[in-house]
């Protein structure tokens, strides 16, 4: 038996079980006041054959006490529960995470990196969404679509970890950021599609107007959240590489077009996030991830393995057995 999976349905007959010691000291008693005393000089002439049974005869007594407890055991219903489980994801969500790679995507002032410490929050974002199908869209002077929409968690990781400076031209073309995310997702039946739209700076480059991207996201009812990366005031930002290859840099103003993001987020009926730090990223995301949830629906199966039977079958076997000795080897002590 899977004691696991052990329970009983109706436990709060099981207090009748206080009963059995009550009744055994109820059968004790009685079975002393009906008991005969008879006072002799001497036992000679008297038959002994067959002097054991009335010292067993209280063995009647504990077979009706052990069938009684069983009935009441019957009646609590005892039951093994086998629980099957189906789930069921039954509204999707398409997503594309458009990330800024330009140079300030360097900046130090997350750790180790702007760059690094998004893509171990992206990560973490993707390993969270098992239902959900994801792309990636990287984007600084022009735009590039780095993942396609899949449901396959281990290329959309693998690319996010691959993700790095330098591939595309100078600049920060937040519009053709937008623009690619929003091309990836014309496509979609998904119910729900969502663009998680990400910069460190001010549209400087491209020939997508933001806002015009802006307005096809809203025209395919695609949801888009906004989030500026970067500290307020000063960061060390790139600026130059020395004679080994290796990036020098310098501290500069942050500056981020928070009223662009905001216009973005609010037209699409997404939301505007700063994340001056990496604990303030994390929190975002984790937000996001809440903000947005596929729907799921979980289906429970209970098949039940009945108990009670064999405790009745064994409690009448055991009255059975009570009235067939009563009635036969102790008759001529009753």
């Amino acid at each position: 038996m899977n004691w696991n999976n052990f329970e009983f349905h109706n436990p709060e007959f099981l207090w009748l079980l206080i009963l059995i010691p009550l009744i055994a000291v109820w059968f004790f008693f009685m079975r002393k006041k009906e008991t005969a005393v008879l006072t002799v000089s001497n036992l000679k002439g008297f038959r002994t054959k067959n002097s054991f049974l009335p010292k067993v005869k209280p063995l009647l007594a504990i077979i009706r006490l052990i069938a009684l407890a069983l009935l009441i055991v019957a009646l609590a219903r005892p039951r093994n529960v086998a629980v099957s489980t189906k789930i069921k994801a039954n509204k999707g969500i398409d997503i594309v995470m458009a990330i800024d790679v330009s140079a300030s995507m360097l900046a130090k002032d997350l750790k180790p990196n702007r760059l690094e410490a998004l893509k171990l929050v992206a990560t973490d974002f993707v390993n969270r969404r098992p239902n959900d199908r994801i792309g990636i869209v990287v984007y600084a002077g022009e735009s590039f679509t780095q993942t396609p929409i899949t449901s396959d968690k281990r290329i959309t990781k693998r690319t996010i970890s691959q993700i790095k400076w330098g591939q595309l031209d100078g600049g920060t073309a937040i519009g053709m950021g937008l623009g690619s995310a929003v091309n990836r997702l014309k496509e979609s039946k998904a119910k729900s599609k969502v663009i998680i739209l990400l910069t460190d700076g001010v549209n400087n480059s491209g020939f997508v107007d933001p806002k015009t991207a802006t307005e096809l996201a809203k025209g395919l009812n695609i949801k888009v959240y906004t989030v500026g990366i970067g500290t307020n005031g000063m960061a060390d930002f790139p600026v130059s590489k020395d004679a080994r290859g290796r990036l020098q840099f310098r501290k500069q103003k942050v500056e981020i077009d928070e009223e662009l993001l905001q216009f973005i987020a609010s037209e699409t009926q997404g939301q505007y996030f700063r994340a001056t730090d990496n604990s303030k990223l994390q929190e975002i995301y984790d937000e996001i991830d809440l903000l947005e949830r596929t729907k799921i629906e979980e289906f429970k199966y209970y098949n039940y393995q009945e108990k009670y039977r064999f405790l009745i079958f064994l409690a009448g076997g055991l009255l059975l057995l009570e009235f067939v000795l009563k009635n036969t080897l102790f008759r001529s002590f009753i």
